[in-house]
């Protein structure tokens, strides 16, 4: 019988998760600061109107921190979702249909957050 416990343990897999784990934190901080510079645009700000928050959009920077902050956000589901369906859906072909639907729906959601996001 083989000991399989601790330092003589055979470590089996391509650690293809790493990746994926270091992604999902790097879009959480992305997140975290957005909504942080969010918050505090709120805060310190006088005009919460519609035309305060339009010009606040407007800027390029928040344009682009904004859509940085939404690519992180879309590929942050898709790799949570992903594990998920891996996890508890074991027949491949529904997972497959399952999947590509959630892939449809993430770049739907994408493209529409991008027009409305450039139309401000």
């Amino acid at each position: 019988m083989k000991n399989n416990v601790g330092p003589k343990r055979i470590v089996v897999g391509a650690h293809y998760g790493l990746g994926e784990f270091l992604a999902q934190r790097a879009t959480a901080v992305v997140m975290v600061v957005y909504t942080l510079v969010l918050l505090i645009a709120f805060l310190t700000g006088s005009n919460f109107s519609y035309e305060g928050w339009a010009g606040l959009f407007a800027k390029t920077w928040f344009k682009l921190f904004t859509l940085a902050t939404l690519i992180g956000l879309f590929y942050h589901a898709w790799v949570g979702v992903v594990s998920v369906y891996q996890d508890y859906i074991k027949n491949v072909g529904v997972r497959f249909l399952i999947q590509t639907a959630s892939a449809m729906w993430l770049i739907a959601c994408a493209v529409w957050s991008v027009q409305i996001l450039w139309s401000v």
